[in-house]
């Protein structure tokens, strides 16, 4: 069966889909020697594919792996920074992510914290950031001020970001401090680019720190689960990986074959 080439090496964990995409894009993926354009079809089991010269052999694919981990502050969320910055990777052993084609699940800004999903799994990282797809995803924010009911109420039901309106979102008081702040939890289904950052600051009360608890059922503490401390991370459970699974099969019925070509 044809499948476009950037899925097949992604599902082969060769990397994320816009990172195979980009490696076809500079010309370093071939087709039985032919340099591979973006959206070929192959029939995989029929085609021989390298990269950088390197004959690909799904047999010798790594194994898929899932991990969690509670991104400290000032660590980039990508496979590498051209600015020299700490990156996620700097946290895990090299034995664990080398030739694993492990990549972040989305990000986190630089100064945001918690909550990161990594994998190698290149089908699930597709549909999970996805723009279409609405995995729920839990927050801790600190606020200046004290948000009035009116402010929150906005929040809930969405804010114009140029132009678009926000989905809904649940947004609860957890803590007002004396000292002029306001702790609140925010539970999102999308992830526009630091949307909650921007959203406070139209609303007139500027984010201090914003820490994710949970991504879904997914959290850094629960009930089975020790407490993940900033700059770990660990595997995920059989539970959390069918929970992630689960994502994929949802979402990928929602998706018609032209927004999966221009994904």
């Amino acid at each position: 069966m044809d499948e476009r080439v950037q899925k097949v090496l992604s599902r082969w964990g060769i990397a994320a889909r816009r990172q195979v995409e980009q490696l076809i894009q500079q010309g370093r993926v071939e087709i039985d020697g032919a340099v591979a354009y973006l959206g070929q079809k192959v029939d995989p089991a029929a085609v021989q594919i390298s990269v950088d010269g390197a004959v690909v052999n799904p047999v010798e694919c790594p194994a898929r792996i899932y991990l969690l981990m509670n991104k400290p502050r000032n660590v980039i969320s990508t496979c590498d920074d051209p600015q020299g910055r700490r990156t996620v990777f700097d946290l895990l052993p090299l034995t664990l992510y080398q030739g694993q084609g492990i990549h972040p699940v989305g990000r986190l800004d630089a100064e945001s914290t918690g909550a990161l999903l990594l994998t190698n799994d290149g089908n699930l990282t597709f549909y999970l950031t996805h723009p279409r797809h609405h995995i729920a995803k839990t927050y801790h924010v600190w606020v200046e001020g004290y948000p009035s009911p009116q402010a929150l109420k906005q929040w809930q039901q969405g804010v114009l970001l140029e132009g678009q309106r926000t989905l809904p979102a649940n947004i609860s008081i957890l803590k007002s401090h004396s000292d002029h702040r306001t702790l609140l939890e925010i539970v999102l289904k999308e992830g526009r680019n630091r949307q909650i950052r921007r959203i406070a600051e139209q609303l007139g009360h500027p984010v201090q720190t914003l820490h994710r608890i949970a991504i879904g059922s997914i959290s850094l503490q629960s009930a089975t689960q020790p407490r993940l401390e900033s700059g770990c991370y660990r595997p995920l459970t059989n539970f959390e990986i069918g929970f992630l699974k689960s994502q994929i099969d949802l979402t990928s019925k929602n998706l018609s074959v032209d927004e999966e070509c221009r994904a």
